[in-house]
């Protein structure tokens, strides 16, 4: 599966089972966590059953 790192936008290949997926790497996986745990990252509302029907989120 062709994928885009949420962190360096690196594209890669990763089968389903990459232990880091969606990201290229632990290491981005643990800057993407630092960014939610010093608050840069938030939800700024919760979502309506509405958006989440229409959302074309993979929750893989």
């Amino acid at each position: 599966m062709q994928l885009k790192c949420p962190t360096c936008a690196k594209e890669l290949e990763v089968a389903e089972d990459h232990p880091s997926r969606p990201f290229c790497s632990n290491r981005c996986k643990m800057a993407d966590l630092g960014k939610w745990l010093d608050g840069e990252f938030v939800i700024s509302r919760p979502m309506t059953v509405q958006e989440a029907i229409e959302s074309d989120y993979d929750d893989a």
